[in-house]
Parts: C-alpha cells; sequence; structure tokens
C-alpha cells in the first residue's frame, strides 16, 4: 500500500531535506528526517525512510542505509523516489546494473521525470549501453527540446553508434539555433564547429570538412587544430601542392615536431635521397637553431652523407654541450654500420680534446672549452653501455666523474651502467649518490627510489620517498593515495622476487583499485562535458576508458598477480605457524634451548613490528575518516581492508589469476605473453579447449617464441596422456593440432625447433627443458644444450644465463649440483662484473646471489632508463 500523502508542514520539510542532499548538508537532512518520521502517522512514510537511507549512506553508514530504504521501498512500491533512491544507493555501490533495473521501474511510474532519465543515460553511458543511452537521450530530447545538453547527448549517442549521417544532422541543426555573429569568437561555439570536423573525418567526408572550416574558420579559436586538420586533408585528398603550403606554415611555428616534416615530405615526394636531403637543408637555413633539420636526415641518408652530416651534428651538440644528445641517437643503433661511425668519431674527439683542446689533430679547429672533453666522455659512456661494453663505459664516465664530481648526469648513467652489467646494488648505490647531490629533485628522488626497489631495498626506498610525501603520514599509504603506480609495480615485483607473496599481492589489487578509481571518475564528465561544450575531449575520454587496462602498469600488476597465484596454486603455503618444527636429533638440550629462545624473541620482534604497522594503518585511517567527516564530502563507504596473509592464502587461487586476466584478454590481445598466461592457468584447470585457444592465437604472434615452444609440448603431451576426452572435443584437437605439429612426435618437433634456433640461448634453453620433460635419460645432452656459451649465440647476455641458472637450480633437468656450479663459473670468467655469477662465499653472499638472480631474471637489465 501506498504511504499517506504528506500534509503541507510535513511536506515542506520533505523538500527542505532534499535541497539539504544537494547541498550536502546531511547533518541537517536527518534532523528533518526525524521530525517527519516522530511524527506517528508519517513514521513508516516512504519516501522520507528512503531519503534518510540516501543520506546515511553519503556520511558512510551503508548497512543502515541500506534498511531504511528498502523499508521506504516496503511501504511504498509505487512510488518513483523510493524506487530513484534505490537505484542511487546502488549506483554508489557501483551495481550499474542493478541500477538501471531501479531507473526503470522507477520511470514506469513517472515516465517523463527528468532527474531520473539524466540519471539512467549517465549510467547507460558510463556501461557503454549505447542503443539505451540513444532511446534515453531522445526522451530527453522530447522533453526539453531548447537545452543544448539534449541536442548534443542525442547527437554523441549517434556519433558513438557509428551513425555519422543522423549525428552530423542533429549537430548542424543545433548549430542553426545558436546565434553567435560571424565576427564574434566563442569559445564553446567553436568547439561545437570543431567536434563537427572530426565526425566528419571519421566519416570519411574530406571534402565536406575542408568546406566546413572554410566557412567558418574565423569563429574557431584553435587555429592550430584547424592548420594540422587542413594538412591532412589536403594530403587524403590528394591535393599535394596546398597541403606543403600548410606543413610549411607548421614547420615555421613549430620547427621541432617531426610530425609536421613527416606531412611535408608525403606533400613534396622526393625522388631521390639528394632532393629528399634538400628539404631538411632549406628549412635548416630558415631555422639555423633547429635541431629537427639536422637530425632527422640521419635516419634516410647513409655513406659520405651521413658521416658528414653526423661530424656536424655532433660537434655542435657537444659545444653546446647537450646532455640528451645520446637519446636523441639512440634510434641510430640499430644499423651497426652507423654505430660504427659514430664510435670513431666520438673517440677521435675525445683523443684529439685531450690533446690538443679541439676536435681534431689536423684540422685548426677553435679551442674548445674543458666542458666539451667532459659531454664527450659522458656520451662514450652511454655509447659502450649500449653495445654491452661495460669496462669501457665505466672507465670513461669515471674519467668524467674525476674531473666534474659535482655533476648529477655523471652519477645517474654510471648508477645504468651497474643496472644494465647486473649489478643492482652498486646501481642503487650510485643513484643514491647522484640524489645527494640534490635532494631538492623529485626526478632524482623518485629514480633513486627505483633503483632500490629493483634491488629489493624495500625500506630503503619507501624512506626516499618520504622525502617528498605528505608530512605526518605513512610514506606508502600517501603514494597509494596519490596512485602513484610505478612505485607500486616495482614494489609488488620486489616482493615476488623475496617471495612475499602476500605483500606484492596487495600492491596488484591496489593497482587494480586504481584502475576501478579511474572508470568511476568518468562520472563526472559525462554532464561536465556536455555542459561546457568540450566534445572532442569527452569523446577521446570514452575511447580511453574503453581501453584503459591496455595501460602497462596494468598489464605489470596483471602478470605479477596471476604469476604469483599460478606458484600458490602449485605450492599452497601452509597455515601459518609460528612454532617451526626444530630438528633436534643432532643437538645437545643448550643448542636446543638456546634455538627455541632466539625463535621466540623473533616471535616477539614481528609481533611488536606487526602491531606497530595495525597502529599506523589505524591512525591513518581515523584521520581520514576525520578529513571526511569534516568535509561531508559524499563516500560510498569504507573499502575492504588488504590483509596480505588472507591474500596468499585464498581458497582458489586460479579463479583470483582469471580475474586478473579477463581484461588482458580483452584488450591486450597483440602480446603474446597474455594468451600465454592464459594457457598456464588453463593447462592447471584442465580446460583443454581453452588451451587450444590460448595456444592458437599466441602461434599466430609469434610461432618461435620459446615460452610457447614450452606450452605447445606440454599442451601435446597431455591431450596424448587423455584418453577419456569428449568424443567431440578429441576431434576438434586432433584437427588444430594437426595444423601445428603436422604428423610429427613431440620428440621430433622438439628437435626440429631446436635445430632451427640453434644460436639462440633461450631457445635453445626451452629446447632443452622439453628434452628432459620428454625423456629424463637424456639428461646429459638436455643440460649441455642448455649450458651452452658459444659465441655464435645471439642472445648471450646476463639475463638469459641466469634463467639457464635457475633452470638449473629449479630441477627443470633434475638433480645437476655439479653442473650448475660450472655453469656460474663459465659465466662469470664471462661477465666478471655480474653480482649473480660472483663465487659464493658465506650466507651472506647466497642470499645476495638468488635475490640478484630473481632480479635480473624479471627483466630489469632491459635498456629502459
Amino acid at each position: 500500500m501506498p504511504s499517506v500523502p504528506l500534509p503541507p508542514k510535513e511536506s515542506n520539510l520533505f523538500k527542505r531535506i532534499l535541497k539539504c542532499y544537494e547541498q550536502k548538508q546531511y547533518k541537517n537532512g536527518l534532523k528533518f528526517c526525524k521530525m517527519i518520521l516522530s511524527n506517528p502517522k508519517f513514521a513508516e512514510h516512504g519516501e522520507t525512510l528512503a531519503m534518510k537511507g540516501l543520506t546515511l549512506n553519503c556520511i558512510g553508514k551503508k548497512e543502515e542505509a541500506y534498511e531504511f530504504v528498502r523499508r521506504g521501498l516496503r511501504n511504498d512500491l509505487k512510488s518513483h523516489v523510493c524506487w530513484h533512491v534505490y537505484g542511487l544507493l546502488q549506483r554508489s555501490d557501483k551495481k550499474y546494473d542493478e541500477a538501471i533495473k531501479c531507473y526503470r521501474n522507477a520511470l514506469k511510474l513517472d515516465k517523463d521525470n527528468l532527474q531520473i532519465l539524466r540519471d539512467l543515460s549517465l549510467l547507460q553511458i558510463q556501461m557503454r549501453d549505447l542503443e539505451g543511452y540513444r532511446e534515453t537521450r531522445y526522451q530527453l530530447l522530447q522533453l526539453r527540446p531548447t537545452q543544448r545538453a539534449s541536442w548534443i547527448g542525442y547527437a554523441i549517442a549517434y556519433h558513438l553508434l557509428k551513425d555519422y549521417d543522423m549525428a552530423l544532422k542533429l549537430l548542424e541543426e543545433f548549430r542553426k539555433t545558436q546565434q553567435v555573429p560571424p565576427n564574434r569568437i566563442d569559445y564553446e561555439y567553436s568547439e561545437l564547429l570543431l567536434y563537427q570536423i572530426e565526425v566528419m573525418r571519421e566519416a570519411m567526408l574530406f571534402e565536406e570538412s575542408l568546406e566546413h572550416i572554410e566557412n567558418y574558420d574565423k569563429q574557431i579559436c584553435d587555429k592550430l587544430a584547424v592548420e594540422e586538420i587542413k594538412g591532412d586533408m589536403f594530403l587524403k585528398l590528394g591535393r599535394l601542392e596546398d597541403a606543403a603550403v600548410v606543413y610549411q606554415e607548421l614547420i615555421n611555428r613549430n620547427a621541432e615536431n617531426w610530425s609536421y616534416y613527416e606531412g611535408l615530405e608525403k606533400a613534396l615526394q622526393p625522388s631521390t635521397i639528394e632532393k629528399r636531403l634538400q628539404i631538411y637543408e632549406d628549412i635548416g637555413k630558415l631555422h639555423p637553431r633547429a635541431m629537427s633539420p639536422k637530425r632527422l636526415p640521419l635516419n634516410f641518408v647513409s655513406g659520405d652523407n651521413f658521416r658528414e652530416i653526423i661530424n656536424k651534428f655532433l660537434k655542435n651538440n657537444f659545444s653546446k654541450g647537450c646532455p640528451p644528445l645520446f637519446t636523441t641517437l639512440k634510434s641510430l643503433y640499430s644499423n651497426p654500420e652507423r654505430v660504427s661511425v659514430i664510435q670513431e668519431l666520438v673517440t677521435g674527439y675525445e683523443t684529439s680534446l685531450k690533446a690538443s683542446d679541439s676536435f681534431s689533430l689536423n684540422e685548426r679547429d677553435a679551442k674548445e672549452p674543458p666542458t666539451t672533453l667532459l659531454w664527450v666522455r659522458y656520451f662514450l659512456a652511454q655509447h659502450f653501455d649500449r653495445l654491452g661494453q661495460w669496462s669501457l663505459a665505466l672507465d670513461y664516465i669515471n674519467s668524467a666523474i674525476e674531473s666534474t664530481p659535482t655533476l648529477i648526469e655523471l652519477f645517474y648513467i654510471k648508477a645504468k651502467i651497474y643496472k644494465h652489467l647486473g649489478n643492482l646494488k652498486e646501481a642503487a648505490k650510485w643513484m643514491d649518490e647522484a640524489q645527494s647531490l640534490d635532494t631538492a629533485d623529485r626526478f632524482i628522488n623518485s629514480k633513486s627510489a627505483k633503483y632500490m626497489l629493483r634491488a629489493n631495498m624495500i625500506k630503503e626506498a619507501e624512506e626516499m620517498c618520504s622525502r617528498f610525501t605528505r608530512e605526518g603520514a605513512s610514506s606508502v599509504e600517501n603514494l597509494n593515495e596519490m596512485q602513484c603506480m610505478w612505485f607500486q609495480t616495482e614494489c609488488a615485483a620486489a616482493f615476488q622476487r623475496l617471495g612475499k607473496y602476500g605483500e606484492a599481492l596487495k600492491k596488484c589489487h591496489e593497482i587494480e583499485r586504481h584502475f576501478l578509481e579511474i572508470t568511476d571518475d568518468q562520472f563526472d564528465f559525462h554532464t561536465y562535458c556536455m555542459r561546457k561544450m568540450t566534445l572532442r575531449a569527452y569523446v577521446d575520454l570514452l575511447k580511453l576508458e574503453d581501453a584503459l587496462r591496455r595501460h602497462t602498469f596494468y598489464f605489470k600488476a596483471a602478470k605479477c598477480a596471476i604469476e604469483i597465484y599460478l606458484k600458490l596454486h602449485d605450492n599452497p603455503l601452509a597455515i601459518d605457524n609460528k612454532e617451526q618444527e626444530v630438528n633436534s636429533g643432532n643437538m645437545s638440550a643448550k643448542e636446543l634451548k638456546k634455538m627455541l629462545s632466539k625463535q621466540r624473541r623473533a616471535q616477539k620482534k614481528a609481533k611488536l613490528e606487526e602491531e606497530r604497522k595495525h597502529a599506523e594503518r589505524e591512525r591513518q585511517q581515523k584521520y581520514l575518516k576525520k578529513k571526511r567527516d569534516e568535509e561531508e564530502e559524499e563516500t560510498s563507504g569504507p573499502k575492504e581492508e588488504l590483509v596480505p596473509e588472507k591474500l596468499e592464502r585464498v581458497e582458489n587461487p586460479l579463479e583470483e589469476a582469471i580475474k586478473f586476466l579477463m581484461p588482458l584478454k580483452n584488450l591486450v590481445t597483440d602480446c603474446i605473453e597474455t594468451h600465454l598466461l592464459a594457457f598456464e592457468i588453463y593447462f592447471r584447470k584442465g580446460r583443454f579447449l581453452l588451451m587450444l585457444q590460448s595456444v592458437k592465437r599466441a602461434f599466430a604472434i609469434d610461432s618461435e617464441n620459446s615460452w610457447l615452444h614450452e606450452c605447445l609440448i606440454r599442451f601435446f603431451k597431455t591431450v596424448s596422456d587423455h584418453s577419456n576426452l569428449h568424443e567431440t572435443v578429441n576431434k576438434v584437437l586432433s584437427q588444430e593440432m594437426k595444423k601445428i605439429f603436422g604428423n610429427k612426435s613431440c620428440e621430433n618437433f622438439n628437435d626440429e625447433f631446436l635445430t632451427k634456433n640453434s644460436n639462440s640461448l633461450q631457445h635453445l634453453l626451452s629446447g632443452a627443458k622439453m628434452m628432459h620433460f620428454l625423456d629424463n635419460s637424456r639428461q646429459e645432452k638436455a643440460i649441455s644444450l642448455a649450458t651452452s656459451l658459444d659465441d655464435s649465440l645471439l642472445d648471450r647476455d646476463i639475463k638469459d644465463c641466469v634463467k639457464v641458472m635457475d633452470a638449473l637450480a629449479s630441477g627443470s633437468f633434475g638433480s645437476c649440483k655439479s653442473h650448475l656450479e660450472e655453469y656460474r663459473m663459465a659465466c662469470h670468467r664471462l661477465f666478471p662484473l655480474a653480482s649473480a655469477f660472483k663465487p659464493i662465499t658465506d650466507e651472506e653472499d647466497k642470499s645476495a646471489v638468488t635475490l640478484n638472480n630473481a632480479t635480473v631474471n624479471d627483466g630489469l637489465l632491459s635498456s629502459e632508463i
């Protein structure tokens, strides 16, 4: 039964409740609710109960909120207000599908309610229900045809549905209603015009786009965007002369934008290298201080031309003192011929500068300042680091530091060299030295923290970051609030290497929450962008959100989490038991007593540390709660606390891994690791068709991938060993496997793989592991293949050698301790500076080497700075 209608006095109070809710005056709103509900006649008034629940939800009392809203709904099922409020409550809990159902029920009772329609449209665009969004926007347009948001929202719905003709008709009809004089510049009108052009370009209406620009050129504020659009349209329409004029003007405006030069080349279409070079020489005369016209020709010239241009380019930049010079030229290092020319020239400069303070001994070059030699050595250190000649790189950087011991960049490069040669502790030490030279530089502070994390120095990294985080709060919590994902991804990797899986998973789940928050944050922009007419930015935002989890931070976190959950599935952690069993068979009573005492002290210390952390977390939560209460902000209640001990002891690790995998399968389909991780999960679940799907997708990306080869062999062997498969499944598997394996057996397929990839260490390792997997009697043969350090191997680097060591140590080839030590010694002779291969002398060294192996194996020797 519907609740009793409110008399005038209570009706006015109810209106004040609504006003208080809109103005976030929640305490006053609750007071007015109490005034209505305290009257026995209206103690069960449905709408008032619902509003009380909604207000309680805004101050974090979620359980009470649901109780009051449901009670209100039961008392007045035919009230659109109650259904609307229930929808708002569901929306605050991110249960968007349920909220949409509530809004639809509310609309059945009041089909023309503008507020409910607006709220429904927001949820529909948030969930990308584009068909439903179009229908709702059409209703809003019918009800409010004079509001521009009604027209714009309806047009955007057609644009997102790729019905460009209808979207353009609606935008044009709306544009005609805008009373903007031709001589007046209005930003919002300008954005509307540019949005029309964007829709035309997506619809391949290039002529219409140009005509639209010419008609309304004077009323568009963003002149740069207009010129860039015109240049692109001229190229697509084949009007090359017009395009050349536009790109010349754009280069005059910004001579460092590489895309403008690309457009100019497409417009001029030079037929020879000489004509192409002449384009850059002409621009260089007009813009003598610009670097791009001097740098870009190096991408396509060769021989004497390359030597002449690079010689001039290098001398000019060394004289000026240009630290990013190597970064500017790094893309040239894929060509060995160019690398040898650069090396010959720069080493010659170094020799001449030491002898005569000029670039050449033979020519009468001007005398260079002492800093020129410094920057030459700085460049050579990066050059030889890139080539893997780390001893030479260290010699040059040490010479530079000796001459100028206060330059941060020198210590920065020294740390980077140590990282690449495999000594991460030393790398962190030198990066810390660089940071100490300028403690106010946040970049070098962050870099130092990152290097510490890669060396598994987590506490030191947290202390380093605390110099730039909020005072009086934990640096880790503050970085989490700021969504500092580079720190969290590195932390997760460090905890994973240390075997602290709970802590690592906590970081991964924190990153997952950041991406959820970013997705939810778009909610505010659905109305804001249409109100402010930032339509191009709004559509770009929607496209970004659709592919948000393609971001590298999410991929790293998801990969880390999946790997840990797979490990936890294979080797579940036992129930945490502080009292460890002690083998007392060979101990005296005194030794046993001493050991038990030591264990009790360690447990007490760990307990005190845990209590301290818990107190810190509680204090931080109280501080944040107090701050929220003071500001009276709308909240969705406290989030569930991530407890490391619970995370690493989940009941079904594979189901948790799948939660991280699904966004990768939907968005990162072009990465082979996505499908191989999927295979590893489905292999453990025994899902044959999903395993087949994963290997097929991976095979289509890179059929020669070493990890894929291992997956294929394991898949083939597992299918062969299962004779009780369903007939249809067996038929599909046989057909698809024949496409990959042909009529070859596992052994023949593996031998063929080894023969084909005999010059790749990682492929030899995978083939050798599968050789032992298929026939453990071939252990010696498999180990000899995996431990090969022949000069012909193309990828004989520290990272791959560590992978071989890990495989020998983990039992992939059975018991082989002697082979492991022999291989370590051989690698030490090959890479004497890498800490992963240093001789093991005591327990401290053992732990250091183990951690270094894990770090190197985690891909931290990339050339990325």
